[in-house]
């Protein structure tokens, strides 16, 4: 195992924040915070703006409490790895980049980093806004300790990758946000620093400016330098990264080179997932012809599925229900819905000819139905079970009487390097090309 370029241990970030105001009990508390305003006015505090408001003479002083961004943290990079952070918004993602790359300081313990770094973290981070584009260029270069004839070498491919040539002269305080990007993200990955850590900013910039990034990304990491990746775009950080750090209210809850089992508890945890198993509680109803007790996603032997599916693999529904009385109309299946509420579509066990459909029998019985391989899109699903005397009435109705399932659908879209984001429409099928030869028809 190479030696870590980044060890952190027991890091921990606290800040102070407002809670409010506390109420006074009487004419003394009003007097004692009237008399602390007067005496920071008097030496020189920020005078006014800490004076209980004159409307409300019962305001007391502001109440602070401590709010720890960042708690325990302990980890180590080796050179080499590129390593994805990922968490809900507040998770502490952004507050760790800021300490490794030096912009605050943490509150406990320590971070010993062996070689240099570039960090993108916000738009215009290391930019003076009132030079020019040009003259940023070669600030931040001489910033990670680069001489000019290396910048220079380097500066026709910074300029042409970032696509600002007609305003290379203009000063940075007029580019777009979007321009203000792709020069510092440019500038960033050219000048080859041997750590390079990037925030969530290059969602700032266009689709295309995006894939363009995410391929610059790969490969930077494939050629052997770290990368610290913080992203909410789950299949980018599938297919950049080697490994990755799961964070929750400041602490880390996995870290691990497992980077898709991660990103699968990741998404299967966060808020409004479903469970991808149902149960039945044991309660019987009036139904006698079928009685559901288990609905699932499993692969085709049955085993579960505890995390998300990859578009490259086949999904399998698996329903289990009792049959007390047999019927000839008797169908069960399920129906899919995008996170939208949109039908996809229904599936029932009689969709084949007579000959070629799984016969019910009764007592326990137990059906399964695959989600083809390269069809849905990347994303959340609803998986209902439906069941029905065709044509006569619902026996489990859909969005009615139905049990439901979630189905996540994550990475795997494609094996071409031009789909490393959810694609547009809601399915998302890898079809088959084909050319055939045509007659030269040019003269």
């Amino acid at each position: 195992m190479s030696q870590a370029v980044i060890s952190v241990t027991g890091l921990g970030k606290k800040y102070r924040i407002k809670t409010g105001t506390q109420r006074a009990d009487g004419l003394r508390d009003v007097v004692s915070a009237r008399l602390l305003a007067l005496g920071k006015t008097l030496t020189g505090g920020t005078g006014r703006r800490d004076l209980p408001d004159a409307t409300d003479k019962q305001l007391g002083p502001r109440l602070m409490e401590d709010f720890w961004a960042l708690r325990d943290i302990n980890f180590d990079v080796s050179n080499g790895t590129v390593l994805g952070i990922i968490g809900r918004n507040g998770a502490g993602k952004s507050t760790l980049l800021k300490i490794l790359s030096r912009i605050t300081r943490p509150t406990t313990g320590r971070v010993r980093i062996k070689s240099r770094v570039a960090s993108l973290l916000e738009v215009g981070t290391g930019f003076h806004a009132e030079l020019t584009g040009r003259e940023n260029i070669f600030l931040n270069g001489a910033i990670l300790g680069m001489s000019r004839i290396d910048i220079t070498k380097r500066f026709d491919q910074i300029v042409s990758f970032a696509g600002v040539e007609a305003f290379l002269d203009t000063p940075v305080k007029r580019y777009s946000s979007g321009m203000v990007v792709r020069l510092a993200f440019a500038v960033a990955a050219h000048l080859e620093p041997d750590i390079l850590i990037i925030d969530e900013v290059l969602a700032v910039g266009d689709a295309e400016f995006q894939k363009k990034c995410l391929g610059k990304l790969h490969e930077v990491g494939s050629g052997g330098r770290t990368v610290l990746f913080v992203s909410h775009n789950m299949n980018a950080v599938e297919q950049l990264c080697n490994a990755a750090i799961m964070l929750k209210e400041g602490r880390i809850i996995e870290h691990s080179a497992d980077v898709r089992g991660i990103i699968g508890r990741y998404l299967w945890t966060k808020e409004g997932r479903g469970a991808s198993e149902w149960i039945t509680g044991g309660d019987k109803g009036a139904n006698q012809y079928f009685e559901p007790v288990r609905l699932w996603i499993g692969d085709e032997s049955g085993n579960p599925v505890l995390d998300s599916v990859s578009n490259t693999d086949e999904a399998w529904v698996h329903i289990e229900g009792d049959v007390d009385r047999l019927d000839e109309s008797l169908t069960v299946g399920y129906a899919i819905f995008d996170e939208a509420g949109t039908l996809l579509y229904w599936s029932y066990q009689t969709d084949s000819g007579e000959n070629n459909r799984p016969r019910l029998q009764r007592g326990r019985n137990h059906l399964a139905s695959m989600v083809p391989r390269r069809f849905l899109n990347e994303g959340r699903y609803r998986v209902e079970l439906i069941a029905s005397l065709h044509f006569r009435e619902w026996l489990l109705e859909p969005g009615v009487s139905a049990p439901s399932i979630a189905l996540q659908i994550q990475g795997g879209l494609s094996d071409s390097p031009y789909w490393m984001v959810r694609r547009p429409g809601i399915l998302a099928p890898v079809l088959r090309w084909n050319s055939f030869p045509t007659p030269d028809t040019r003269q």
